[in-house]
């Protein structure tokens, strides 16, 4: 499977932004489909992921509440709908994909497929 991330941007404080993940080569309700971030010098942290073959979620602490992970089967994207982001939201953000064992993850060394980061910038 091919995953293209899109969406990222520069936005002030307490703004929102929504987050795409195309994928290509496979349904996406077939695999997990996980979101991580890497703010510069730090490492690439879980932020949500959506269940492979339901509609189970789960997210960071620190964004619970803030933002929703959801699947749309027709176009074959999961999104990350953000809202009331904040200055520490701030990273390069990726989306994976879990093609075994479809449960949730939340390490990145167990997704297998990785697109290209989206930059998302907040300014406070």
């Amino acid at each position: 499977v091919q995953l293209q991330a899109s969406g990222g941007g520069l936005v002030q404080a307490g703004g929102s932004l929504r987050l795409s993940c195309q994928a290509s080569g496979r349904t996406i309700n077939s695999f997990t489909v996980g979101w991580f971030r890497q703010a510069p010098g730090k490492e690439r942290e879980f932020v949500a992921a959506i269940r492979g073959t339901s509609t189970d979620t789960d997210y960071a602490i620190s964004v619970k509440g803030r933002f929703t992970i959801s699947r749309d089967n027709a176009k074959n994207t999961a999104y990350l709908q953000m809202d009331n982001l904040q200055p520490e939201d701030t990273a390069v953000y990726y989306c994976a994909g879990k093609m075994y064992n479809v449960g949730i993850a939340y390490y990145a060394d167990q997704y297998g497929s990785w697109g290209r980061g989206t930059l998302v910038t907040v300014s406070s």
